[in-house]
């Protein structure tokens, strides 16, 4: 018996270690400032490199950090009544998606029906600008289809050319002039500081970290791989950064890299597959054909003769070494998992099926690198990157319908197109000049679709077709009819809070929140004794539990949010206040210690229990059918219950029992009773 009792005290002595711990990583997580700055002091003393916690902000509503809220309503008078919602809720997700464009963190963009009007509202803390946000966010859909853009580039003018070579000559002087004090002794670091024109790395004293043979630093690893650890550039280095003075550290293991040559056989539908000859189906049994005849001696032949791939074929399909970051994820993912020398396939991508054949692999050295950068002017500085696509005059205008179906041979999932009289004539002079070619489907400036024309198209009626998945075709048939359908929007109401007003709301609630904790907490304590002391603990465990969930999982915090969960500690305590009454009614019945305890939280559990789920279900109904303020406060609320349930059932059970033995003489007093009882078990 003695055994049982000692694992039963041992359980619940982990217990309560796990609630410390807990307690401790939440706080930890919910406010990392100090530990951050704690673990920042030790790194410099020591160097033990102790890693520090990210400091994740929590999410405020527009109300704590200041914003707009704007109320649009919908004018569908032209469109069906079936329609209506479909369209609606299109112009919901342009605007979404035109909103995050702005830059605006955590937006709320949703639709509501008030009586037969159809509305959009929109929530943009942290807004600046708020004509900018309307401005855009009041423009019509812009559905647009664009071809490849054959004109060739303009060069520079003799000025413009004169004007870029004055400029890297000064800055090729400036560089010159840093190198040579470097040769006679200037420290690299503190000069790099100073000087370097690359504001990223300059504050470190130009230092870069490990780079790698790919990115952005390939030419200074190209540099640094030919010298010996601690060499300083001799000379200038002419770089994409600039002109360019650097010094080599230590070397490291970098990643894995590849080379692999493969055959790609696309097919109708593929992405970028131009003048495909297969459906589907048959490219996968061409693919498997090509397959079960490579081996390493003809695979170079095979490649030639059958690969897709217009940028290896010629070469035998080779492709070189490549990271696997370079590749799509089921190639990249093939090649990865075979073994030098193993042919695999067929490999499906959204291009079509790969037969690879590995044929080396090798470790990259990353090399430790500082540099200090003068920057240069290039010709892009100069003349912008001309946009590969040009405009044909087909628009959302002439669309009238895009709708998902599916593929008669295949039931490959696709989205049709309907254009009207117009557009059917714009659309077949398209077509014919364009068979083989790509066409660009742009909605609101960013391209959502580019499939490949197989012919002429004469009907008006056109499939995208690709590897969809039903969600992502009926999403892209919204887009697209959020583009053509005439649904224009109109502002009905504008509300601002300021920045000023939102941080002042803040403070305040912080302020009347933590004040109202406390004085739960002393409360608790001093009329509960030491339950309430326990209770004291399980409450903070509750409320930095609570607050490291809401920012775990991006819970947008408004005013209604915070009374929501100031309210919430109110019934956590409720619950403790529930256990701890029925603890002292089993007391008084004469019950010893122990069993009262038990007893306590037996009796009260049906009371808590019929409480939270009553307030869960009005929370539910909250959040499915009240306006953006209510929900943050159903939601907060609700999570708060939740949590509550874990911290006063399980929490203060644990530090009930792990105390409760100490007291066995004055337990009653102690434990709420009035007489001195000796524990009777």
């Amino acid at each position: 018996m003695s055994s049982i009792k000692k694992k039963l005290r041992a359980k619940t002595r982990w217990g309560v270690i796990v609630i410390f711990v807990l307690l401790f990583a939440t706080i930890i997580f919910d406010a990392p400032n100090l530990f951050n700055k704690w673990v920042e002091e030790i790194n410099n003393k020591t160097g033990i490199g102790i890693p520090m916690i990210l400091d994740k902000e929590f999410a405020l509503g527009l109300d704590l950090q200041g914003g707009a809220h704007l109320v649009y309503q919908a004018d569908v008078s032209q469109i069906s009544e079936e329609d209506r919602g479909t369209a609606v809720e299109g112009v919901r997700d342009v605007i979404e998606r035109r909103v995050n464009a702005i830059g605006i963190g955590e937006p709320n963009v949703q639709t509501s029906k008030v009586g037969e009007d159809y509305r959009v509202i929109v929530e943009l803390p942290g807004v600046t600008d708020i004509q900018e946000a309307k401005d855009k966010i009041g423009e019509t859909p812009i559905l647009e289809f664009k071809k490849e853009n054959t004109i060739p580039p303009r060069e520079l003018t003799e000025e413009e050319k004169t004007e870029m070579d004055n400029f890297n000559e000064i800055a090729y002087a400036k560089a010159e002039g840093y190198l040579k004090e470097i040769k006679n002794g200037a420290d690299f670091e503190t000069l790099a500081e100073q000087n370097s024109e690359d504001e990223l790395s300059k504050n470190n004293g130009g230092y870069l970290g490990y780079i790698s043979n790919v990115g952005p630093y390939a030419d200074l690893y190209n540099w640094a791989s030919t010298v010996e650890e601690g060499s300083v550039s001799q000379e200038l280095l002419d770089t994409n950064q600039g002109y360019v003075i650097a010094k080599r550290g230590g070397v490291t293991d970098g990643d894995i890299e590849v080379r692999a040559s493969h055959i790609l056989i696309c097919y109708l539908g593929a992405s970028r597959c131009e003048g495909a000859n297969y459906t589907k189906s048959e490219a996968l049994a061409k693919a498997q054909e090509i397959y079960d005849q490579a081996n390493a001696d003809n695979f170079a032949d095979l490649a030639k003769q059958y690969s897709t791939d217009p940028g290896s074929k010629e070469n035998g399909g080779d492709l070189g070494f490549f990271p696997k970051e370079a590749m799509v994820g089921d190639f990249a993912e093939a090649s990865f998992s075979a073994k030098v020398g193993e042919i695999v396939g067929p490999v499906e991508t959204q291009y079509g099926f790969h037969i690879i054949y590995k044929t080396d692999e090798k470790i990259n050295q990353n090399i430790e690198a500082w540099y200090l950068a003068v920057n240069k002017k290039t010709e892009l500085d100069i003349l912008p990157p001309q946009d590969p696509w040009m405009n044909t005059g087909l628009s959302g205008k002439q669309l009238e319908r895009a709708e998902v179906v599916s593929d008669p041979n295949t039931g490959a999932v696709q989205v049709s197109l309907q254009f009207d009289a117009d557009g059917t004539q714009l659309f077949k002079d398209l077509t014919t000049e364009n068979v083989g070619k790509p066409i660009a489907i742009y909605l609101d400036g960013e391209p959502i679709s580019i499939p490949t024309v197989n012919e002429p198209i004469i009907d008006g009626s056109a499939v995208i077709s690709g590897n969809f998945s039903l969600t992502e075709a009926g999403l892209l048939s919204q887009r697209l009819n959020a583009g053509a359908l005439p649904v224009p929007i109109e502002i009905i109401s504008q509300q601002t809070v300021g920045a000023t007003l939102g941080a002042k709301s803040m403070q305040k609630s912080l302020k009347a929140a933590t004040v109202a904790v406390i004085l739960v907490m002393l409360f608790m304590a001093l009329y509960y004794r030491l339950p309430g002391i326990i209770s004291v603990i399980s409450l903070a465990l509750y409320i930095s539990f609570t607050l490291a969930l809401f920012k775990f999982i991006g819970v947008t915090l408004t005013l209604a949010g915070i009374a929501g969960f100031v309210l919430s500690v109110g019934m956590a305590v409720d619950a403790n206040v529930l256990i701890f009454e029925r603890l002292k009614e089993e007391l008084k019945s004469g019950k010893s210690l122990k069993t009262a305890t038990e007893e306590g939280f037996i009796r009260a559990w049906s009371s808590i229990r019929d409480g939270n789920i009553s307030t869960l279900i009005t929370c539910v109904l909250l959040i499915l059918l009240g306006t953006s303020f209510v929900k943050g406060f159903a939601i907060t609320l609700g999570i708060g219950i939740l949590v509550s349930l874990f911290t006063a059932i399980t929490v203060t059970r644990v530090l009930l029992r792990y105390v409760s033995p100490w007291f066995q003489e004055k337990g009653n007093v102690l434990f709420l009773g009035h007489e001195s009882t000796k524990d009777k078990q």
